[in-house]
């Protein structure tokens, strides 16, 4: 790539940090003991952290970065109701109506997101900007309609397809063979949101503390004793919220979750025209490539994403393919310089579902498979009220089995083949 792709004024960290920056932190002295102590900082700890203190619990959420450094203000901001899966193979190996549960809760997870915004006034650029998916090929487009049309009617979910020759009333480019609307999709600041988030849980009387690495949790009675970088703390109850950025020291729940890095690039600002032509009608995109990229318009730059390295790399060695990639779809942004480049670990699991649950007395919430800001609000939120002892508060993703691999410890050696094997899959257009 030539220097002049690359804006005089790049930055090798999120393009949210410019006015959602991390925040900083404090010097603080850990607490003998808490009611509640969750590790994690992003979305799914400080809703967990949000419902424990606002039920009077004593709460402490710690990280090993400063807080919500992770995935939390790294994302590309798209809501959707993120649960993936046919519904058909749902239905096959879990039953239909434990397949309509799991779906339904990927739509109320959407409308809690939204509700606790509005509730809490939280200032974030949310909005329901709906989103487009592009068929990459003409048998993508017909196994989408195909599969939306087996959703159950119950579940609400709003969609349609747009043919190739219509296609130019959603999305700027000639790329794909068109795609899917689904209208009740949204969009917010990542950055903002977390930062509005924290606040709200300082708030309510919890303790957080960044740059606090948990080095081992022990069983100390019927609680825990959790040493940490800063100290040892007592804890009854202990919440793992660390999604892509599980460590050794919660080894069961590591040894479930694939991390992945998903690199992103924000373009320097193109002229209203551009911008328009590009998004006309505002919507967040993607497509239906197996490496899947995704995309969007925010203030006049693009911001777009995927997973464009066999292993995490440098964001300035991710920001040339992010940029091909980019151009490929849109042309006219070919010459449009990068001022932001960055990237951030997401967390997959073998099933591509969310998990929730409990695991020898340690509560934990993850695995969201790449699109979950909205499943990690309300999957936090209801670990959150479980610890709290809120029991009527359920998931149909709770009492799954919590699939692994044999010999899988938390290095993924199998993505460079597989990555390598949907490549060739994406090239082919099959």
């Amino acid at each position: 790539m030539s220097n002049s792709l690359f804006s005089p004024n790049l930055r090798c960290e999120p393009y949210w940090w410019q006015a959602g920056p991390r925040p900083t932190d404090e010097a603080q002295d850990l607490p003998n003991a808490v009611d509640v102590l969750v590790v994690g900082s992003g979305y799914t700890g400080l809703h967990a952290a949000l419902r424990t203190a606002r039920a009077g619990l004593s709460t402490l959420v710690v990280d090993a970065d400063a807080l919500g450094a992770g995935c939390s203000s790294r994302n590309g901001g798209q809501v959707s109701t993120s649960v993936k899966g046919d519904y058909l193979a749902l239905a096959g190996k879990y039953g239909p109506e434990q397949a309509t549960a799991m779906l339904g809760e990927g739509v109320e997870a959407l409308n809690f997101l939204e509700t606790f915004i509005h509730d809490e006034a939280i200032e974030c650029d949310w909005h329901r900007s709906g989103h487009f998916s592009g068929a990459h090929n003409p048998a993508a487009y017909d196994a989408t309609a195909k599969r939306l049309s087996n959703l159950p009617k119950e579940l609400g979910i709003q969609w349609h397809m747009v043919s190739a020759s219509d296609q130019r009333s959603e999305i700027g480019s000639d790329r794909y063979f068109g795609g899917v609307v689904y209208p009740n999709n949204g969009a917010l600041q990542p950055a903002l949101y977390h930062n509005e988030l924290l606040a709200r849980v300082q708030s309510a009387g919890a303790q957080t503390i960044g740059h606090c690495r948990v080095d081992a949790i022990d069983k100390s009675g019927s609680g825990f004793v959790v040493r940490t970088s800063l100290g040892k703390v007592r804890a009854a109850k202990v919440a793992v919220a660390t999604n892509g950025y599980t460590g050794p020291v919660t080894a069961w729940q590591r040894r479930r979750i694939i991390p992945i890095g998903s690199y992103i690039i924000a373009t320097e600002q193109v002229d209203e025209s551009t911008a328009r032509e590009i998004a006309p009608t505002g919507r967040t995109m993607t497509d239906s490539r197996r490496l899947v990229f995704y995309y969007r318009m925010h203030e006049r730059r693009m911001i777009f994403g995927g997973r464009v390295a066999l292993s995490e790399t440098d964001p300035l060695v991710s920001a040339p393919r992010l940029h091909t990639a980019m151009s490929e779809i849109f042309p006219q942004l070919s010459a449009t310089p990068i001022e932001y480049s960055w990237l951030g670990f997401v967390g997959y699991t073998f099933d591509t579902l969310p998990h929730i649950g409990e695991e020898n007395g340690v509560h934990y919430a993850m695995g969201y498979c790449g699109s979950g800001i909205s499943l990690s609000s309300y999957l936090g939120s209801i670990m959150g009220s479980q610890i709290s002892g809120e029991t009527d508060r359920r998931s149909a993703f709770m009492d799954l089995k919590f699939p692994t691999r044999p010999l899988y410890s938390g290095t993924p050696w199998f993505l460079k083949p597989s990555i390598l094997y949907y490549k060739f899959r994406d090239q082919l257009n099959f």
